[in-house]
């Protein structure tokens, strides 16, 4: 008996390339930069929170996480999903948990101000050719991809590249908090195509500093965008808008 649909060609003397296949025909487009924030995630922590958590993070559905950890995980960059639930560790319960009861927007954005220009300032000079082309890369938000993720990864790969493992940590921690339903405002999820340009611009602005290694730049396009951020909070906050 012979088996007439053949899913990938094997090339000769050697395994197939999963890497290389074609995606499945109902995979999500644009799917890049949320795969590349789970990676992240994966490498800094040497393992993900449940899927549950990831999506509220992340601010994706859950056909759109499953295929960006699908894709990963037939690539052989994530390693095959656990079965059975898994706690939650302590880090995460007495951490983000803990504070989000007690923070606000306003609050957070106030920490974000402090932190992050000076991790700009810090990634411009210290950051790799690799790692200022990638956030280069990532300040532009591909077609179709979601914008709460993207944002993410672009904010995440400046700290990371900052090379302060200690304020790396603690720009996560505050991610981490902004992404709780008891912090986020209503209504706050980037959708509209004008603000993802306008954002886009904001971050393109601190990437060209840092690629220019200037530090002070890269510190004050950070704070500007950040201010613009906190503008469009106290604007959502005076319209009525609840935290979610």
């Amino acid at each position: 008996m012979t088996t007439e649909t053949i899913t990938a060609t094997r090339p000769p003397g050697g395994d197939i390339d999963l890497a290389s296949a074609a995606p499945l025909q109902d995979e999500p487009a644009g799917l890049e930069p949320l795969m590349a924030t789970l990676l992240e995630r994966y490498r800094e922590t040497g393992d993900l929170p449940p899927e549950r958590q990831l999506r509220d993070e992340l601010a994706v559905t859950r056909h759109r996480l499953r295929a960006a950890l699908g894709r990963l995980r037939a690539e052989g960059r994530l390693p095959p999903a656990r079965t059975g639930r898994r706690p939650a560790s302590a880090a995460q319960v007495e951490g983000s948990d803990f504070f989000a009861r007690l923070a606000n927007p306003l609050e957070l954005m106030e920490l974000r101000l402090i932190i992050e220009p000076t991790l700009a300032r810090l990634t411009a000079l210290r950051a790799s050719s690799l790692e200022i082309a990638r956030v280069v890369k990532l300040s532009t938000t591909p077609p179709g991809s979601p914008a709460a993720a993207a944002d993410i990864a672009f904010h995440r790969a400046v700290a990371q590249a900052s090379r302060n493992t200690l304020a790396g940590e603690i720009y996560g921690l505050l991610r981490r908090i902004g992404t709780d339903q008891r912090v986020r405002v209503a209504g706050s999820e980037t959708s509209c195509p004008v603000r993802i340009r306008e954002r886009d611009g904001e971050h393109q602005r601190v990437a060209a500093a840092i690629a220019a290694r200037d530090g002070a730049a890269a510190e004050q396009a950070m704070r500007e965008h950040l201010l613009a951020v906190q503008r469009r909070i106290l604007e959502r906050t005076a319209a009525g808008g609840a935290v979610a």
